[in-house]
């Protein structure tokens, strides 16, 4: 049995990807390159994909056995030799099939599979489907934090906060910042969700606040929201760069079976169990607590709610505090989930937030928790049975069917117009 050799070469020596190979992404600068040899005979037609950092590309090796990708950014990436397209009898042997590496200081990373004759480990459709709904559930739970802080801001001022992206980023960098200052982390992510919350209630207050008192029009300050937004996203990268930082223990997180070939990762699960208590603990607050009551009240109606002594400015104000930690909350995981945090991070999901918000009924804290969870359910299971550059395009799409039918959204109340 031979088999080819496993070589990632991440050293400081520059590598050059052959130029005779099949590349996709030849526009960038970083190339990961490699041969697919067995017995010394080139394999021609294998699919190689490599996925990470919110990109995706694929290839197939030339009659040499060479192929070579492109990629926009250093990180931590997936790379996946399909296994359906090896000949009958060849499969990887070590490693598995989908494998994951951290970009070193190189522009060019080789990276071959261990590869020969033997059996192959299949794995089932229903198993696929299984890994790709958990992989939604946590991916839609952390979009819930943000989504669920979108609602309440809209429910309780009716604007649309386009800013919402970059209180998302606000939370990942300001734990990073901890982590540089040699916080341990289980005080640096707790205070990066407080200082967030900070955040939120000072843009309020230093801006939304300020237009409210002036009785500036929804439109109008819908517009400085987007203004804002781009503002701090270029501040952000004009203090940390266009590169991808990984917060500690963000890779090699250990797996954990869960049953059949379903595992998941000691990072997918804390992230999942972070989100429901906190998702649990801000539903309980707006059920049962003076504050959340009357959050509930100003949302259902803000001028009647003035008239019965509740303090509208105060719970407006509470609202961006809450929304500011929940939104940083999401940063932490979310670059957990990418993995890597970067200074546009935020912008990355903004569009996903806003169809949960949506797609749940904008307002209610509950709907966005419910559309989050479909969102990012139907974006990881669809790319089983459409191309994965289309999946996030998939998720947009079941949310205009939805709201064909349902226009005011899942849990949303329909309202008189004119």
């Amino acid at each position: 049995m031979m088999a080819m050799t496993f070589a990632l070469a991440l050293s400081g020596v520059a590598l050059a990807a052959p130029a005779h190979a099949d590349t996709v992404g030849d526009e960038y600068d970083l190339q990961v390159f490699g041969n697919v040899k067995n017995e010394g005979t080139p394999l021609e037609g294998v699919e190689i994909i490599i996925e990470g950092n919110g990109y995706q590309a694929s290839v197939l090796t030339d009659e040499n056995g060479q192929w070579g990708i492109g990629v926009p950014e250093r990180g931590t990436y997936q790379i996946t030799l399909v296994e359906a397209t090896l000949p009958e009898g060849v499969a990887v042997l070590e490693g598995g099939p989908v494998q994951s590496f951290d970009w070193g200081f190189t522009n060019n990373v080789a990276y071959n599979f261990f590869i020969g004759e033997g059996e192959r480990t299949p794995i089932s459709t229903i198993d696929q489907f299984l890994m790709r709904v958990f992989d939604g559930l946590n991916f839609g739970l952390l979009l819930g934090l943000a989504a669920i802080g979108l609602s309440l801001i809209f429910g309780t001022t009716a604007l649309p906060n386009f800013a919402q992206g970059e209180m998302v980023t606000f939370g990942a960098l300001a734990a990073l910042l901890f982590v540089l200052l040699g916080v341990p982390l289980w005080l640096a992510f707790p205070a990066a969700v407080a200082l967030s919350g900070g955040f939120g209630w000072a843009i309020d207050a230093g801006v939304f606040g300020q237009l409210r008192r002036r009785g500036v029009g929804i439109v109008q300050m819908m517009i400085v929201s987007i203004g804002l937004s781009l503002s701090i996203r270029y501040i952000y990268q004009f203090f940390v760069g266009g590169g991808t930082t990984q917060l500690p223990g963000g890779t090699g997180s250990a797996e954990v079976p869960l049953f059949r070939t379903v595992a998941l990762s000691v990072n997918d699960l804390i992230s999942m169990a972070v989100s429901l208590v906190v998702i649990i603990a801000v539903g309980w607050w707006l059920l049962n607590t003076k504050m959340g009551k009357a959050t509930r009240a100003v949302s259902d109606n803000s001028s009647l709610a003035a008239a019965s002594g509740i303090d509208v400015e105060r719970v407006i104000r509470t609202v961006w505090a809450l929304s500011g930690a929940l939104s940083g909350l999401a940063g932490i995981l979310w670059a957990y989930f990418r993995p890597g945090l970067k200074w546009d991070m935020g912008e990355k999901i903004l569009l996903f937030i806003f169809a949960a918000g949506v797609l749940g009924g904008l307002g209610t804290a509950f709907g966005a928790l419910v559309g989050a969870i479909i969102v990012g359910i139907f974006i990881e299971t669809s790319a089983l049975f459409i191309p994965s550059d289309l999946k996030y395009v998939g998720a947009l799409v079941i949310m205009i069917v939805i709201l064909l039918f349902r226009p005011q959204g899942i849990l949303g109340k329909k309202e008189r117009i004119g």
